[in-house]
């Protein structure tokens, strides 16, 4: 057989994998129909909702999400309409459809602000932006968005379960938002572009001091400063590092480079320590799915309606 589609001519095998890649497609698209004309029909809630949820069990996050909008448009103003659109969120979300998840979490949101499980529809809205984040050589767009996002969990809900995870990958945005300032920053620098390249180093230092760049940034203000014969502003901002900072090598790198201009600062490096390399692992880092966030939370149904049975939410 291998012989054979050998001896074809390029042509032969290109109709052939084409061929192939169309009878998938074919199959893939008679599968969703079928599942569509199964959603369309009129059928008790629990019916439709469980069927949405054993295709997310599969991964099949169009059809679940097909069942899931029958749920609202068969069974409107009902609980289970409002928990169809949080699994709609998180069905788009798997699929990394991040504009629709986040259409649908603010759509959650705007119908039920006061429902305990708001909480997971801001959080999720940050997962979305959050997984969107590029590198810092690239536009950050999707980290500011990520890091109000993060903040408003935060403010929301303190002490909700989202709560620790959210400040955990806030102090990951601003290292990035951060590490973006340093990169225009140090092009700044070595284009001679002094005042442009202070401007971004001082931002590091005044809007992201908590992390992990602050130490080369006032090493690098300490250089700009040097460069334009401000030797009272390059002491102040060493004087800064050696005091937060007295074992980092941006101090020692300052207090060498301070010697040589015949500045010696009051106090002399501490034992050196390794250079941090956490901000550059947070740059290369890919902002992939983690374990959380899990499906929307599925509170009992109503008491007064025995037929809601609670449906076991699909598992990660």
């Amino acid at each position: 057989m291998l012989a054979k589609l050998r001896s074809r001519s390029p042509l032969v095998i290109a109709v052939l994998a084409a061929s192939i890649a169309l009878s998938g497609c074919a199959l893939l698209n008679k599968h969703r129909k079928k599942a569509e004309e199964a959603a369309y029909n009129e059928a008790p809630v629990e019916e439709l909702y469980n069927a949405g949820a054993d295709h997310l069990d599969k991964r099949e996050w169009a059809d679940g999400v097909t069942f899931f909008k029958e749920v609202e448009r068969q069974h409107p103003y009902s609980e289970w309409s409002r928990r169809a659109i949080l699994m709609q969120a998180y069905a788009h979300y798997e699929a990394n459809q991040y504009d629709e998840a986040v259409s649908d979490a603010n759509r959650f949101i705007d119908l039920y602000p006061g429902n305990p499980t708001a909480a997971y529809a801001y959080y999720l809205k940050a997962e979305c932006y959050f997984e969107q984040i590029n590198d810092v050589g690239r536009d950050q767009a999707a980290t500011e968005q990520a890091g109000l996002a993060m903040r408003e969990v935060l403010r929301r809900f303190p002490g909700s379960e989202y709560a620790v995870d959210a400040k955990l990958k806030l102090d990951m945005i601003n290292d990035q938002l951060a590490g973006k300032e340093m990169t225009i920053g140090r092009w700044y620098l070595r284009q001679g572009i002094i005042l442009a390249a202070i401007g971004r180093f001082r931002t590091v230092v005044d809007k992201y001091q908590t992390t992990s760049h602050t130490p080369e940034a006032l090493y690098r203000l300490v250089e700009a400063y040097l460069t334009l014969g401000l030797v009272d502003e390059a002491k102040r901002n060493a004087a800064v590092l050696g005091y937060n900072f007295p074992g980092d090598p941006w101090y020692s790198d300052a207090y060498a480079l301070m010697t040589t201009k015949g500045l010696r600062p009051d106090l002399p490096p501490a034992p050196k320590q390794h250079r941090s390399l956490f901000h550059h692992a947070v740059s290369a880092l890919i902002f992939h799915k983690s374990d959380t966030p899990a499906p929307p939370p599925l509170p009992a149904a109503p008491a007064a309606d025995p037929t809601l049975a609670p449906v076991a939410p699909p598992p990660k």
